[in-house]
C-alpha cells in the first residue's frame, strides 16, 4: 500500500547530486509531505537554516528508478507558510536595451533591509488569509500595488548523469533552478532518470513570478509541499515536461547565458514534436502543424529557458 512520507530536513544541500544521505526512500506512488527554505536559507519562521543560494530539501531516493527511467512528480500542495518574501529591487540589465542601461536607477535601496550586507533587496508582505502579495516600498505609498498570489517552485530535478554536481542555480535536462511559473500546486513535472534511485530535490519557492524572471527572482519565500512520484520504466526523457489540466510543456531547460533564448526554442520545440508523435500518436507533419497552429511559447528564464505549450483539447 503507498505510503505517506512527513518529513521535515534539517541539512540543506546546494547541489544535484547522488552523493548526499537520502532524507527519505519512497517508493511509487508514495506521498512526501515536507518543507522548502526560501532562496537565502530562511524556513517559515525566519529562522536561518542554510547559506544563501537556493538550499534544496532532498535527496528523495525512489526505489525501482534506473537509468534509463523517468518519473513524475504531481504537487498535491505548493502553500505558503509565512506573511513575508522578498524580491530584488530593480530588474536585471540583461532585461533591457543597452541603450537604456544607463539610465537605470540604481539597485543600492536600504542596506540590511532583507538580509545582512545586501542593499538590492525590496521585502514583501504576503496575506496568507486573503492570498495577495504587496511590496514593502515606503517611499512611494501611491504606487505600491497588490497581487494575487501564484505559488510556484523554482526549484525540482534529480541528480544528473555521471559525477556532474551541478548547483541550485542553473538549469539544465535534469531539471534544477527551472524557475518556471506554471510549476505550481496541481502541475505534474516529467523528469528523466540519471542515477539508481533518481535523487529527486525541490526547493525555491516563489509566492509569484511574472513569465521570464526579470528581476532574476520572484517572490522568494518557504514553501509548504506535498507531492506524489511516479515511476516509468524505459521511458527515457531527454529534457524535464510539465502536464497542467490545461496543457502539455516541453521544456528547452538551459542554463541562463549559455546560449540563446533560440536554442531553448530549438529545444522545446524538438521535445514536443517527439512527445506528441511517441505518446499521441501524431505523424510527423500533424504533429508540426499542430505546433505551428495552437503552439504557446513561454519565456521561462530571460537569457535561458523556453518552454513550449499544447493545449490538451486539441490531443484527443
Amino acid at each position: 500500500m503507498p505510503q505517506t512520507h512527513e518529513i521535515v530536513a534539517t541539512t540543506y544541500y546546494r547541489t544535484f547530486s547522488k552523493s548526499y544521505p537520502v532524507l527519505a526512500t519512497v517508493a511509487p506512488g508514495d506521498t512526501v509531505i515536507t518543507k522548502t527554505l526560501d532562496s537565502g536559507g530562511q524556513d517559515l519562521h525566519g529562522e536561518h537554516l542554510h547559506e544563501t543560494g537556493n538550499p534544496l530539501t532532498g535527496p528523495f531516493y525512489v526505489e525501482g528508478a534506473e537509468p534509463g527511467d523517468s518519473i513524475s512528480v504531481e504537487l498535491k500542495k505548493v502553500r505558503l507558510n509565512r506573511d513575508w518574501g522578498y524580491t530584488s529591487v530593480r530588474l536585471g540589465l540583461v532585461a533591457l536595451t543597452p541603450e537604456h542601461v544607463a539610465e537605470v536607477f540604481s539597485d543600492d535601496y536600504k542596506m540590511d533591509l532583507v538580509r545582512k550586507d545586501r542593499s538590492d533587496l525590496l521585502p514583501w508582505d504576503i496575506d496568507l488569509d486573503r492570498n495577495v502579495v504587496s511590496a514593502r516600498y515606503p517611499e512611494s505609498p501611491g504606487q505600491v500595488r497588490e497581487f494575487a498570489a501564484q505559488p510556484m517552485l523554482g526549484c525540482i530535478g534529480v541528480a544528473p548523469e555521471g559525477d556532474f554536481t551541478p548547483t541550485s542555480g542553473p538549469s539544465g535536462s535534469y531539471g534544477g533552478n527551472i524557475d518556471y511559473n506554471m510549476i505550481r500546486e496541481g502541475s505534474v513535472v516529467h523528469l528523466p532518470v540519471s542515477q539508481s534511485g533518481a535523487y529527486l530535490y525541490v526547493g525555491d519557492g516563489h509566492a509569484l513570478q511574472g513569465d521570464g524572471e526579470p528581476l532574476g527572482n520572484g517572490i522568494e519565500t518557504s514553501m509548504d509541499v506535498e507531492f506524489v512520484v511516479t515511476l516509468h520504466k524505459g521511458r527515457a526523457l531527454t529534457m524535464p515536461r510539465v502536464e497542467t489540466d490545461d496543457y502539455i510543456i516541453s521544456l528547452g531547460s538551459q542554463p541562463e547565458f549559455a546560449s540563446s533564448l533560440n536554442r531553448g526554442l530549438q529545444l522545446a520545440t524538438t521535445d514536443m514534436v517527439k512527445w506528441l508523435a511517441a505518446d499521441y500518436g501524431f505523424e510527423d507533419w500533424a504533429a508540426h502543424t499542430l505546433v505551428g497552429m495552437v503552439g504557446q511559447f513561454d519565456v521561462v528564464t530571460v537569457a535561458g529557458s523556453m518552454a513550449l505549450r499544447i493545449p490538451k483539447e486539441h490531443l484527443g
